[in-house]
This record gives structure tokens, C-alpha cells and sequence, in this order.
């Protein structure tokens, strides 16, 4: 396993993605493949979060969001629904004082209105409580979804229209962006995903439009420094011209083009 705490070689820092998107997928693979609970792999996947946010740290990587829970979870068994959000409840407990010392700011983004009012309670105060902070700003996504994100921006922009606040014609790409829950956030310059599966699944739908995406088949419970470090390597190898036709050095000819999914470890 790499170990490293300075950035590592060739890892460029002018280079680094401002802000990390994360689906953390694989928990529940991860633990039928060692005979044990789901729940094992839930408690594991937590641990790898713990080490990635201190590796954003580490590396001067500013803003991480991470698909901790989505609208479709809930369709999950009701004992694995409860444990996940108790686990999250009590994680938020524990982990504040340290977060706190690492200056690391909280957020969270989705509809928290259908949480139970105890991780709701812990949630806020983990908000507030880190509100200032800043080596790195920890979003989580729970009971979120960007569908239903992007439907009530645009009922929201339909009510004021039709109240007479708003004209349609002043509806813009940056209007509605300023509606969404990740406003105070760059959007992402990367997304990762575990597991080795190829989907969005509902994650930052707008946010991620000219995102770099990285899909690797590691589980998400072993997704540790070296794979981070390898997701960063293919990033600083991509030409993101964002529209143009080049926004640095052509590519040679001939020249491999990074694969999108990485291979096992």
C-alpha cells in the first residue's frame, strides 16, 4: 500500500481538480465477497472516506462530495435503511471532534426533511459547528437526487414567474445554477466512481456537464491513497478543452488516450 502525505510524484499541484465528486459504491460486494453482514461493508466504507478526506488534505485538494445516500436507497431492505442512517448518525458524533482539528467543513445536500429528526439534530450541529473551517469543504449527498433537485428549481422559477418576479426570458444557465444546492461549491472537475459500474445514478446531474469521469472496478471499502493517486494521474492526463479545440498541448499522434476504467489491484 502507498503511503504519502506531501503529493506525490508526477502529480502536479497547479493541476489538481478543485473539487472531487464520489459515487462510493461496492460496500455491500465487498462484504458478500468475505462471507460477512452488508453491514461490515458499510462500516468499512465509512473508514475509506475517513482516509480520502484526509488525503484531500494532504494533497491541497479544497472540495469533496461524496453520494453518501440517494432518493432510490430507500427502496433498499428497511433493516439496511436504518442501520446506514443510524451508522451516519453516530459517525457524525463521533468523528466531530476530529473533523474540527482537521479543519474540515460540513455540508449536506438533498432532501433532509425525510431524515430521522435525531440525524437531522447531529446534522445540523456538525454544520454549525465546522461552519468556518477551511482545508476542506466535506459535502454529502444524502436522500439526494438531481432529478428531483433540478424539478424544484424549476417550480420554483415557474411559481415567480408566474407571481410576476420573474421574467422567463431572464432565466439563464446561471440563474438556475445559483438555485442549486451546490451553489457555494465549484462544480466538479472530477468524478469517481467504485465498483465498476458506468452510471451516473442521479448525482449531480447539472454539476458534473463537463466533469472529467473515472470509473475504476476497486470496491469502495479498499479505495484507499493509491487508487486516489491513480484517479489523479488519469486526470492530469486528460485534455479538457471544455468546447475548444485544445486547452493546452495537442495530442501527439498516436498517443494513448487513458482508459476510462482502470484495472484491478
Amino acid at each position: 500500500m502507498l503511503r504519502f502525505s506531501s503529493l506525490p510524484a508526477p502529480l502536479d499541484l497547479h493541476c489538481l481538480p478543485q473539487h472531487v465528486a464520489v459515487i462510493m459504491d461496492g460496500n455491500g460486494r465487498w462484504a458478500t465477497e468475505r462471507g460477512l453482514p452488508r453491514a461490515a461493508g458499510h462500516r468499512q466504507g465509512a473508514k475509506a472516506l475517513k482516509e480520502l478526506v484526509r488525503c484531500c488534505k494532504d494533497w491541497g485538494i479544497p472540495a469533496l462530495t461524496v453520494y453518501a445516500f440517494s432518493t432510490e436507497n430507500w427502496r433498499r431492505p428497511t433493516e439496511e435503511v436504518d442501520f446506514l442512517l443510524l451508522l451516519f448518525e453516530r459517525l457524525l458524533r463521533q468523528e466531530l471532534a476530529e473533523m474540527q482539528q482537521s479543519g474540515v467543513k460540513l455540508s449536506f445536500v438533498g432532501d433532509l426533511s425525510a431524515l430521522p429528526p435525531a440525524l437531522r439534530q447531529e446534522m445540523q450541529r456538525s454544520h454549525n459547528a465546522t461552519l468556518h473551517n477551511q482545508q476542506v469543504h466535506l459535502t454529502v449527498a444524502i436522500n439526494y437526487g438531481s432529478r428531483a433537485e433540478i424539478t424544484q428549481i424549476c417550480r420554483q422559477l415557474a411559481e415567480q414567474a408566474q407571481q410576476g418576479r420573474l421574467n422567463p426570458a431572464e432565466i439563464t444557465e446561471e440563474l438556475l445554477s445559483e438555485c442549486l444546492n451546490t451553489t457555494s461549491l465549484p462544480h466538479p472537475d472530477l468524478l469517481i466512481r467504485t465498483s465498476g459500474e458506468m452510471r451516473l445514478s442521479n448525482f449531480l446531474l447539472w454539476q458534473l456537464a463537463y466533469a472529467e469521469l473515472y470509473f475504476t472496478r476497486i470496491l469502495w471499502p479498499d479505495f484507499d491513497r493509491a487508487a486516489f493517486y491513480e484517479a489523479l494521474v488519469s486526470y492530469q492526463r486528460r485534455d479538457r478543452r471544455f468546447g475548444q479545440v485544445s486547452a493546452s498541448q495537442p495530442r501527439v499522434a498516436g498517443q494513448p488516450i487513458p482508459a476510462l476504467v482502470s484495472a484491478d489491484r
